[in-house]
């Protein structure tokens, strides 16, 4: 993300849904601020709260409620406790579902799909789940779209993933509006748990699975009761749903948008509590919007090289969406090099550090030939390419490397009118310049900035 955010926060940051909404013309102060304010807590802590409007609050609170209700009166078969891990299912799960070793039941209601309990009938689902289903979803994306803001990309640069507004005949959406119950007293059968001691002394219990990561793009979380811990940049466990109002819900990123951004948001990594539940009859009840990319999709990290970002190797094939879903994806390899210089808190970190006198260091150490050559060409990307790109209304996509080495040789190919009509260079292949050969990168920074190899050689040589 850019470095808009100048400060540390604290604690958590704290947003109105209203200050994030995108409107035409130039970005008021408040949504700069509000933006700067959320990207910040998504890089300190993995997590944000959002103020709903008032009149949100309320259907917020009645859906907690009637999901406290479904819950207490439901009684349960033990074909019901072994819902299926299939991942190949990760867009299909729908109705009540328990999983007894994190004492955990849940309701998914995923418009489109009907669902069924074990007996093959119509399953009633708690009351209200469509309205809260569309209100926490437009917030998703209205948040979704200030992050893409943050990362300097094009408006909507994510719809292409989403499922249509509103879903087309016989469309299942792929986002999905979970109903859980933690530690409902009467849920019996769970007796595999990890012991942790809180601060406070107190007898504090976590599911064997401690380490959780959503594969959405964004979640959404509203609960009764505080009980979601987050790790923070440090790696430090922090309950983040302690100080919610009636009107806050809690957001945070989830692996598919980690992949989207090409690694430059991180996703929350969590786990929930599940003791400390005396003299509550109900558990602790929450919901969650998960907002998912569709299943037909393909992450390609186009928008993110448009925007000048640098993509990592890793990154740089497409991969459809149901395909990525399917995937383990282990926390301890997750790319995260990137995100504190994007969203400049490492910076602010280094800037709030005493500065230590160097001898001899009347000037800077030069940069290596390569990553010089790098830095100026992700600088005439912005400078000059997309500028042009700009004025002529051409939305650049830019190849891989070892297809476009083949598109240089055929006159049809699926870039070369792209690269006649902004000027690129011939024999140069039309990839992000950061992704260029070093060979590649002269040619390119020739060709926007005649004379620029004459002109750092001219540097060098006036250079003690």
């Amino acid at each position: 993300m850019t470095a808009m955010a100048e400060t540390v926060l604290p604690s958590i940051g704290r947003v109105r849904l209203t200050d994030l909404i995108a409107v035409e013309g130039l970005p008021s102060e408040s949504y700069k601020v509000s933006i700067s304010t959320l990207t910040q807590s998504l890089a300190q802590y993995s997590a944000a709260i959002i103020q709903l409007p008032i009149s949100d609050g309320a259907l917020l609170r009645s859906s907690l409620e009637s999901a406290r209700l479904f819950f207490h009166q439901r009684a349960y078969s033990p074909p019901e406790m072994a819902h299926t891990s299939d991942s190949r299912e990760w867009c299909k799960t729908s109705g009540y579902y328990a999983d007894p070793q994190i004492l955990q039941e849940t309701y998914d209601y995923r418009p489109g799909f009907t669902s069924a309990d074990s007996n093959g009938s119509m399953e009633l689902p708690p009351a209200g789940l469509s309205d809260i289903f569309a209100l926490l979803g437009k917030a998703a994306r209205h948040i979704l779209d200030a992050i893409s803001f943050s990362l300097n990309l094009r408006s909507f640069s994510f719809t292409e993933i989403l499922d249509n507004v509103p879903l087309r005949g016989r469309e299942m959406s792929s986002s999905v509006l979970s109903v859980c119950c933690h530690s409902r007293p009467s849920f019996q059968g769970a007796q595999h748990h990890a012991l942790t001691a809180s601060e406070d002394g107190q007898l504090v219990m976590f599911p064997d699975q401690e380490h959780q990561v959503e594969k959405s793009l964004i979640t959404l979380l509203k609960s009764d009761r505080a009980g979601l811990h987050i790790k923070d940049f440090h790696g430090r466990w922090l309950l983040v749903d302690g100080d919610l109002g009636p009107q806050d819900a809690l957001v945070y990123p989830g692996l598919a948008l980690y992949q989207a951004t090409a690694g430059y948001v991180s996703p929350a990594v969590h786990r929930t509590e599940i003791g400390n539940m005396d003299g509550s009859m109900y558990g602790r009840c929450s919901i969650s919007f998960k907002l998912m990319p569709k299943s037909m999709a393909s992450f390609n990290c186009s928008e993110m090289r448009a925007a000048g970002h640098g993509v990592e190797a890793q990154f740089q094939l497409p991969i459809p969406v149901d395909d990525f879903m399917q995937r383990p994806h282990p926390t301890d390899q997750l790319l995260t090099k990137s995100i504190f210089p994007s969203y400049g808190f490492q910076a602010e970190q280094d800037a709030m550090k005493p500065m230590k006198r160097k001898k001899n260091s009347t000037r800077c150490k030069p940069l290596p030939p390569s990553k010089r050559l790098r830095l100026e060409a992700q600088r005439v990307l912005k400078e000059r390419v997309q500028d042009i790109a700009d004025k002529k209304g051409i939305k650049l996509r830019f190849c891989n490397l070892k297809e476009c080495e083949g598109h240089l040789q055929s006159r049809d190919s699926p870039c070369g009118s792209i690269r006649m009509e902004i000027g690129w260079p011939p024999g140069v292949p039309f990839v992000h310049p950061h992704d260029l050969p070093n060979k590649s990168k002269l040619g390119f920074l020739e060709a926007y900035e005649p004379g620029w190899t004459a002109a750092q050689q001219d540097i060098e040589n006036q250079s003690p």
